[in-house]
């Protein structure tokens, strides 16, 4: 399609059921590039926060039954952006094509001449009853799917959902948006001939931490929801397939499933911690402290890097090193043997494991990334090498690392050289205090940079939230920013903070 009325692109795409795990990486991409959002009410804040700071979030949501903005008003908002944008992002929970609307704003937008592309999502209607271990299909039990919505169009001369011809379909059976009607449809199934055992269950908050699972018959599940006091958002489940529901609840054996924690690092860094928590059945809540940028002195650091086969060691102090200083590196050389015959030191397996993915091995690291540990550990294998004395380093590191690496070299006698390869600054958060907000049971610090920027943005600490800290430096300075320690780390590293809460969950 194209259209000279617009030069934008309106992209309808699922955001999926809750979890933003869950979210499309077509749909992350197009989210992290987009310059207009216009969203639905149960968009997770931390899918949001994914947008580029710089991009315009408009909120067209509806809660309580009220629209914060109508349909038509909607439709001629996506209309208006594509004409001021490049890529406006419709985010829609689920599927924009189950029961989402997402058909209307579509025509809506063809008649318009507006080009639009369609980005499914994952549904709840699927991604719900998988979450609490409920196949909604089953070669023994269930060769029949019938998705249906729980409440008609306004204005409808008459409803379109047969509850008889439900009541006769064999199989599964998934109600979205049902909850308010649950009691007045369980009793029109029975009247139509649904069978009062029939196994029914009603899935809250699907995919989140928040998620709660409620089980029963057709003849019960409306007491076992009010007594659960389960409301909106939900799935209900009817059908034998929900009997399985007891030995197939993968989740509930993993020992962070139903806990929400915040993680707070540069934008784009949090990878590799969100990943373990998530493994353990966490909801992980990103939010960015910092981003790194370049350093302020970008000849010094080009020239730096162009000498460094000069010298007889090169010392890392981050994984934001290693990445920045080899992309600089292979601006210039082609051949990483250019690097000649220098070893190697690294703070911390992190950092190792960045030059690792380059090939490279490392001769010093400690165990934990603390500077004070990478001076013991040249110190234990000062016989390796023949010591320090008079030998040139190049100590890659950000613009405000501490000194003591630098110090202790030096008072070595080594001969050393400062490669600063970056900086970092305050993220724009417009999100941060909205995610807070909202609550969370842990909040992971991994550095004295993100607890400086976390005081800076007057951020407070969510109630009931425990703080852990990746290490004793990092404690420090939460203790100096008058914030508590719950939670420290063994070691400095990512898997042993993710096994320290996992600790705490098991006592």
């Amino acid at each position: 399609m194209s259209s000279e009325k617009s030069a934008g692109c309106v992209y309808l795409v699922g955001a999926g059921p809750g979890d933003p795990g869950l979210m499309t990486v077509r749909g992350m991409e197009l989210l992290e590039r987009a310059d207009c959002v216009v969203y639905d009410a149960l968009i997770p804040l931390q899918i949001l926060s994914r947008c580029r700071e710089d991009c315009e979030l408009v909120d067209a949501g509806k809660r309580g039954g009220k629209h914060t903005l109508a349909q038509e008003k909607i439709n001629a908002l996506l209309v208006q952006k594509a004409g001021e944008c490049r890529c406006v992002v419709r985010l829609k929970g689920g599927d924009p094509f189950v029961f989402g609307r997402g058909g209307e704003e579509a025509l809506f937008l063809r008649k318009a001449g507006v080009p639009f592309e369609v980005v499914p999502g994952v549904s709840s209607a699927l991604a719900g009853p998988a979450y609490v271990g409920i196949p909604v299909t089953h070669r023994s039990l269930a060769s029949q799917l019938t998705f249906v919505t729980g409440h008609e169009m306004e204005g409808k001369s008459a409803a379109t959902v047969k509850l008889d011809a439900l009541a006769a379909a064999a199989g599964t059976k998934v109600v979205l948006m049902g909850i308010e009607n649950l009691r007045e449809m369980m009793g029109r199934l029975m009247e139509s001939g649904q069978a009062p055992q029939t196994p029914v269950a009603v899935i809250q908050w699907a995919t989140t931490a928040r998620q709660r699972c409620v089980r029963g018959t057709v003849a019960t599940i409306a007491d076992a929801v009010e007594t659960a006091t389960i409301g909106s958002p939900a799935v209900v489940v009817i059908g034998d397939v929900v009997n399985l529901a007891e030995e197939l609840d993968w989740r509930k054996h993993l020992p962070l499933a139903g806990r929400r924690i915040v993680v707070t690092r540069s934008r784009g860094q949090e990878g590799r911690l969100s990943q373990l928590l998530r493994e353990k059945g966490a909801e992980v809540v990103s939010l960015p402290m910092l981003r790194i940028v370049p350093p302020a002195d970008r000849q010094a650091f080009a020239k730096a890097v162009v000498n460094a086969r000069h010298h007889d060691w090169l010392v890392f102090s981050s994984p934001n090193g290693v990445q920045r200083f080899f992309d600089a590196f292979f601006a210039v050389y082609e051949d990483l043997r250019e690097l000649g015959g220098v070893r190697i030191a690294a703070l911390g397996s992190g950092t190792a494991a960045e030059l690792s993915k380059r090939g490279l091995m490392v001769d010093v690291v400690p165990q934990e990334a603390v500077a004070e540990k990478l001076i013991e550990e040249f110190d234990r294998k000062e016989d390796d090498f023949g010591g320090l004395a008079h030998c040139t380093m190049l100590w890659v590191h950000a613009q405000q690392a501490r000194r003591l690496i630098f110090d202790e070299l030096t008072k070595r006698e080594a001969i050393v050289e400062e490669c600063i390869a970056y900086d970092v600054e305050p993220a724009d958060s417009p999100l941060a205090g909205r995610l807070l907000a909202q609550g969370s049971d842990f909040i992971t610090f991994t550095s004295s940079s993100t607890v400086r920027y976390f005081t800076k943005m007057g951020l407070s600490l969510p109630e009931n939230c425990r703080v852990v800290s990746m290490g004793p430096v990092t404690s420090k300075a939460l203790r100096d920013a008058g914030l508590r320690v719950d939670i420290e780390a063994k070691l400095h590293t990512i898997e042993s903070m993710v096994e320290a809460i996992c600790c705490t969950e098991e006592k």
